[in-house]
C-alpha cells in the first residue's frame, strides 16, 4: 500500500511537471510580447514628449501675454443694477444706462487714447448656468452693440460672459443677486 501511495504520488509529481512545462511560453513568444509592449511605451512617450512641448509653447504665449498686459490697466466701470437695472432673465439697457454709457463714451473719446474695452457680462446664479452664461453674453453685447453705435470702434471691444462665476455678493438675498447682475467695464492702453 505504501509503495502504491508512493507511485500515485511520483506520478502526481511527474503529471504536474509535463502540464506546468507545458504552460510555459517559449523565449520568442515572449520576445514577441515584451517587443510589442515596448514599441507601445516608446509610442506613449513620444506622445508625452509632444505634449509637454506644447504645454510649454502654451505657457510661454501665456506668460508673454501676460507681460504685454502688465501695466496696461487703465481703469474699470461697473455698470450694475443701480443704473444698468436688469431686470431678471433680460439685456435690454434702461435709460440710466444709456445715460452712463453716454458719460462712458464721452471720457473715452477726451482721453483720446488708444484703449481696448473689455465688457464682462454678469448674472447671479439663479436658473441653470448655460442660461446664465448666454444671458451675461447678451447683456455684454447690449453694452457692445451701445458703444459701437455711438463712436466706439468694434475693434476696440471685446465681449465675455463670466455668467455666475464671479459674483461680487452672495446670491442668497435679493440686493446679493441683484448685485450680480452687472456689467463690468475694463479699459486697457
Amino acid at each position: 500500500m505504501i509503495q502504491r501511495a508512493s507511485s500515485l504520488f511520483v506520478a502526481g509529481a511527474a503529471l504536474l511537471g509535463v502540464v506546468s512545462l507545458g504552460g510555459c511560453a517559449t523565449k520568442k513568444y515572449v520576445n514577441e510580447q515584451v517587443g510589442v509592449v515596448s514599441t507601445h511605451v516608446a509610442e506613449h512617450d513620444t506622445k508625452l514628449t509632444q505634449l509637454d512641448q506644447t504645454t510649454q509653447d502654451a505657457l510661454q504665449r501665456a506668460t508673454a501675454a501676460g507681460k504685454l498686459a502688465e501695466g496696461k490697466f487703465v481703469y474699470s466701470m461697473v455698470l450694475s443694477d443701480d443704473s444698468m437695472k436688469f431686470p431678471i432673465s433680460k439685456a435690454e439697457l434702461s435709460p440710466e444706462a444709456t445715460a452712463r454709457l453716454d458719460a462712458f463714451v464721452d471720457k473715452l473719446k477726451t482721453d483720446n487714447r488708444n484703449v481696448y474695452v473689455e465688457v464682462q457680462g454678469h448674472t447671479d446664479a439663479t436658473g441653470p448656468k448655460d442660461y446664465n452664461y448666454k444671458l451675461g453674453e447678451q447683456r455684454a453685447e447690449a453694452v457692445r452693440r451701445y458703444l459701437n453705435e455711438h463712436g466706439v470702434a468694434l475693434n476696440r471691444i471685446a465681449t465675455i460672459s463670466y455668467g455666475p462665476d464671479a459674483p461680487v455678493a452672495p446670491n442668497t438675498d435679493k440686493a446679493g443677486r441683484q448685485a450680480n447682475r452687472r456689467v463690468v467695464l475694463i479699459v486697457l492702453a
